[in-house]
């Protein structure tokens, strides 16, 4: 299987989306290899950073789901470096 470690950035501007972004990142668990949230209590927002090792559809696929979620803005940067696990 062939792998890219790729990052994606949420923003969070609907905090009714924060549960169900959540369940998908708890679905994917094993291709995390970390995440930072942080809560911008000034303009009522998160912005959280996921760090994924993991086949470059299930990255698409992620994020095209967390891209759906209402209120919330994702994109995602790719490692060039495609290893084989």
């Amino acid at each position: 299987m062939e792998t890219r470690v790729a990052v994606i950035s949420i923003i969070v501007e609907n905090t009714d989306s924060a549960e169900p972004l959540n369940a998908l990142l708890h679905e994917n668990g094993k291709y995390i290899i970390g995440r930072m949230g942080i809560p911008y209590h000034k303009r009522n927002i998160s912005v959280i950073s996921v760090a994924l090792d993991a086949p470059q559809d299930a990255i698409a696929a992620l994020a095209g789901k967390i891209g759906n979620l209402k209120g919330v803005s994702v994109k995602t940067a790719y490692s060039g470096i495609i290893c084989k696990d």
